[in-house]
């Protein structure tokens, strides 16, 4: 593998700040000094800041989704690791409102002692502030995974929903509520056929050998419980829309959304194929898919694989799914 554009492995995120802030200066405001990407426009009627973030590398999760329906704010850390608590503090302080701030966190351990942190001192200074802690990924839901199942492709979802309902002017309590209705009800399953690039080497993270797939990837590069044989698609997505199904006790007449989401190094030909076939195969189970998501959303640098996500959705979600935002990666 080659060696990625960039002046230095230490100044690609800032630079990529730099640019981005410049790209779309319409949208949102990059606050260098405190390290965090803000919205310009927001609903007046919004009561509640919503803030996220987490490791860079994962665009355009999260500071794609900054704006008008969306997210407030977010804060970018290294790559693949967690923003520091001062940048998600100075964030919600920057963001909140007369009814506080959400915070949405994904599962991992470095986002939850850091969201958590920052929670507490803006307790102390009386600011009212709950968690949403995103936890979709089935492929860590074991009794060896201390830390419970993965934050992952569902991020960008419960991003969109939450940023529609705190436009109608929800409180945090309900909001909180609907999130967390939010995460049980989304599941999400990577694979790899090739591991992202480490910026500091220009060398594979991992080894997989020539016609082997990581079955449960993670979008740090964390490695499956199993490496399985490459096969054709169409027993591949079987499999994973299979687990998915199962995981949400998806049964005939259920209706949810699909994200076919690449993890930065697959082409659209192949995401388009993957939402096919899961299409089809929710077909003849009986679910309706009411609404489909194809492309990169939460990437993992170059990793050559791909997720499938699952939200299963009602007539109100759907409602607030279709709530038109203005963010960056996010314009309909």
């Amino acid at each position: 593998m080659a060696l990625y554009f960039a002046n230095s492995s230490e100044g690609m995120v800032p630079d990529a700040l730099a640019g981005f802030a410049r790209a779309h200066a319409d949208l949102v405001v990059w606050e260098r000094a405190h390290g965090f990407v803000r919205a310009r426009h927001t609903s007046p009627a919004r009561r509640v800041g919503l803030v996220s973030g987490g490791g860079s590398g994962h665009e355009p999760l999260h500071i794609g989704y900054v704006g008008a329906g969306m997210l407030d704010a977010a804060c970018p850390g290294r790559i693949f690791a967690s923003p520091h608590n001062r940048q998600i503090f100075e964030a919600s302080r920057a963001v909140g409102r007369e009814g506080g701030v959400l915070h949405l966190v994904k599962n991992y351990t470095g986002d939850r002692i850091n969201f958590g942190i920052a929670a507490e001192r803006l307790g102390r200074q009386g600011i009212p502030c709950a968690r949403v802690l995103i936890d979709d990924d089935v492929a860590s839901e074991s009794d060896g995974v201390a830390a419970g199942r993965r934050g992952t492709g569902a991020t960008v979802l419960v991003e969109k929903v939450l940023g529609a309902a705190a436009d109608t002017g929800m409180g945090l309590r309900d909001l909180v509520a609907l999130g967390e209705d939010l995460v049980e009800r989304c599941r999400s399953l990577a694979v790899a056929s090739a591991p992202h690039t480490a910026p500091t080497t220009g060398r594979p993270a991992f080894a997989l050998s020539n016609g082997a797939l990581e079955y449960g990837v993670g979008i740090h590069g964390e490695r499956a419980e199993h490496t399985a044989a490459h096969r054709p698609l169409r027993d591949l997505v079987g499999e994973m829309t299979g687990t998915l199904a199962r995981a949400l006790r998806l049964g005939r007449g259920a209706s949810v959304i699909a994200l076919a989401n690449g993890l930065g190094g697959v082409t659209q030909l192949e995401l388009y194929a993957v939402l096919g076939e899961a299409a089809r195969l929710l077909d003849d189970r009986g679910v309706a898919l009411e609404r489909a998501l194809v492309g990169d959303f939460v990437t993992a640098l170059d990793m050559h694989g791909f997720s499938l996500s699952l939200l299963e959705v009602d007539g109100e979600t759907l409602k607030w799914y279709d709530a038109p935002a203005q963010a960056p990666a996010w314009r309909r």
